[in-house]
């Protein structure tokens, strides 16, 4: 039977999300194309109906990962974000959860490609974070905004590594959770200006 293009395109969708699944959970080179496509219920031959090569798949399902975490960000104010992020849920859910964390150690020895999309993922989550926040009044203000998320979602991304680094039921794992959550949500806070008290001091 003839496969129609609609089908043909669900079919590539599926690939792409059960690599993306699959990836996060083993790594990059954890995971075969022959087992992958196994796992999608797909012949090994049908793969190179829909892909150039691992690394174009690598690429897709990259961006496919790094869609689902974006979702976490509609509607929620980023310090909501940040606790969901670094919950032990989240860190516990490998293969459903931030590609960034999952697979940042292997992106960085992929092709360009590959890179790529990482690259493309970090810009949308800032651009997505950084919509939560209120508008910046200047130029400086939006260097100053973006830095402040910027640093606010590595710091994120580096303690859930290191966190899934620690055997699960260690108490390490729990405390860089807690520790980096408290740590960037202070980080997020308003700043108090100071200056005014010290005019109080020099007047008079």
């Amino acid at each position: 039977m003839k496969v129609t293009k609609a089908q043909a395109q669900a079919n590539r969708t599926h690939v792409v999300e059960t690599a993306s699944r699959l990836f996060r959970e083993r790594g990059f080179d954890g995971v075969g194309v022959a087992d992958l496509m196994a796992a999608a219920g797909f012949t090994h031959g049908g793969f190179y109906k829909h892909f150039g090569s691992k690394a174009d798949l690598m690429a897709e399902s990259t961006a496919c990962g790094i869609t689902q975490t974006l979702a976490l960000t509609e509607g929620v104010e980023v310090s909501e974000f940040v606790r969901h992020y670094l919950s032990r849920e989240h860190r516990d859910g490998r293969s459903t959860g931030c590609t960034m964390a999952a697979l940042g150690g292997d992106a960085a020895r992929q092709p360009e490609s590959v890179r790529g999309a990482f690259a493309d993922g970090v810009e949308s989550l800032l651009a997505a974070l950084s919509h939560q926040q209120s508008s910046p009044s200047d130029a400086v203000d939006a260097a100053q905004a973006r830095a402040r998320i910027l640093d606010a979602l590595t710091h994120a991304v580096g303690a859930l590594v290191v966190s899934r680094a620690c055997p699960d039921d260690s108490p390490l794992a729990d405390e860089v959770l807690a520790v980096s959550r408290d740590a960037i949500l202070a980080s997020l806070q308003p700043r108090l200006a100071a200056r005014p008290s010290s005019r109080r001091r020099n007047t008079g």
